[in-house]
């Protein structure tokens, strides 16, 4: 598939695309509302002056866990099964990269001893959908803090 944009005008779209993205905002606010505090990829950059691989969405340092909101199409939700369409061959290619992407990130972060939770966008598609996610991943996060925190209160 050829690209219609000169390598600058991609430079340019491409550098432009830093926003987070609708589901993960809503799920990110959505914790907020539970209580929860965290950190996106960029306040922990700022907070730690590192980086952490695959630049997760929601990361909880205390609790040492990260979250991911995966677009069921970008990441190959098997649930969904979007049909790539047009060019289907060269999207069945990205796909592929990212799910492997995705499995080699989670792998590096959980060798790290990070707790890594991947929530596919259509589990916070409905309002309904979002409050039952939040509150199961409220409960989730409460419990690998409580699993990682010693009887003084300290991890």
């Amino acid at each position: 598939m050829t690209d219609t944009m000169t390598p600058e005008q991609r430079h340019l779209a491409m550098a432009h695309n830093r926003g987070r993205t609708r589901p993960e905002l809503a799920l990110a606010a959505a914790l907020w509302h539970h209580g929860l505090r965290y950190l996106t990829n960029d306040g922990y950059k700022n907070r730690y002056h590192r980086k952490l691989p695959g630049q997760p969405d929601i990361i909880f340092p205390r609790e040492r866990t990260v979250v991911f909101v995966d677009g069921c199409f970008w990441h190959g939700c098997p649930q969904c099964d979007k049909n790539p369409g047009k060019s289907g061959d060269f999207w069945r290619d990205k796909i592929s990269a990212n799910i492997e992407r995705d499995r080699k990130m989670t792998a590096c972060l959980e060798e790290a001893n990070w707790a890594v939770i991947r929530i596919p966008e259509h589990e916070i598609k409905t309002k309904a959908a979002l409050a039952h996610t939040a509150e199961c991943l409220k409960s989730a996060i409460i419990e690998t803090h409580a699993s990682t925190v010693g009887t003084d209160g300290r991890p």
